[in-house]
């Protein structure tokens, strides 16, 4: 792979670093308010019992479970855009 050829891979794995890492903090955010949600409707169904404020606690359980998932796959991103970032480093300063 030519120099101008990796600069330009690393420009790209930048923006897309910087853009993953966004969702990511994003995603954070987002995480912490959805799961306090659903402790708040898991506490509400204790206490009321009804069917109604059960079914709200498994629906914001399973999309703060959702937001998990896509955080953990952003994290991955991260991890490999990293690592790629990283090889494109090394292969520019061999170079």
């Amino acid at each position: 792979m030519s120099q101008a050829q990796i600069e330009r891979r690393l420009r790209t794995v930048s923006k897309q670093l910087r853009s993953a890492r966004d969702d990511l903090a994003v995603t954070e955010e987002q995480l912490i308010q959805l799961t306090d949600e659903a402790d708040d409707a898991r506490l509400r169904a204790l206490v009321s019992e009804t069917p109604l404020a059960e079914r709200e606690h498994r629906k914001a359980s399973r999309h703060a479970d959702r937001l998990r998932k896509h955080r953990d796959t952003v994290s991955a991103k991260i991890a490999a855009l990293d690592a790629e970032q990283d090889e494109l480093l090394d292969r520019f300063g061999a170079t």
